[in-house]
């Protein structure tokens, strides 16, 4: 939900509100995202949706950017501690992006994180936007970096690809 708040609103969204908020986006078929399961376990998590959808790009000016038509975001992973570092996130990637390509998107945007502004690891709880390695692996490319520490990754996504059929 912090992609969703307006800057400002989020320490009055935050917790129990957010996750009401969230439930009437996914119940109003307004929210998207691809689950990871382990049997009846969720143990991951990525979500992604038209740039539109999520105000505080529009107003961060590390990603602003004019040309936003046919925008998708690939904004945010969770991985349950136990499935970490197995390519779950790899996963979710992969299949964000065939998601985001068979609901017309033309480029595919993210926003990684590379390393702390001190140089060092980031922490789990501040990776969620994803590590870079994996988008690049996804052939995204940096296409612009307003902060050190926060590239705008995107990826273009062939005419045949955005507009394939959904597999049955």
């Amino acid at each position: 939900m912090w992609w969703r708040a307006e800057p400002g609103l989020w320490t009055h969204l935050q917790g129990a509100k957010a996750k009401r908020s969230f439930k009437h986006l996914v119940e109003a078929g307004r929210a998207r995202g691809i689950l990871a399961f382990s049997g009846d376990r969720p143990v991951g998590w990525c979500a992604f949706g038209p740039r539109a959808d999520f105000p505080r790009l529009v107003r961060s000016k590390a990603f602003q950017r004019a040309d936003v038509d046919g925008v998708w975001s690939i904004n945010c992973f969770f991985i349950a501690r136990d499935f970490r570092r197995q390519g779950l996130a790899r996963k979710l990637l992969e299949a964000a992006i065939d998601a985001c390509s068979r609901h017309g998107a033309r480029i595919v945007e993210a926003y990684p994180v590379t390393v702390r502004s001190d140089g060092g690891k980031v922490s789990s709880g501040s990776a969620y936007p994803g590590p870079l390695r994996i988008f690049e692996e996804q052939g995204f490319q940096v296409v612009q970096r307003h902060m050190p520490t926060r590239p705008l990754v995107r990826r273009l996504l062939s005419e045949g690809q955005a507009r394939r059929e959904p597999r049955a």
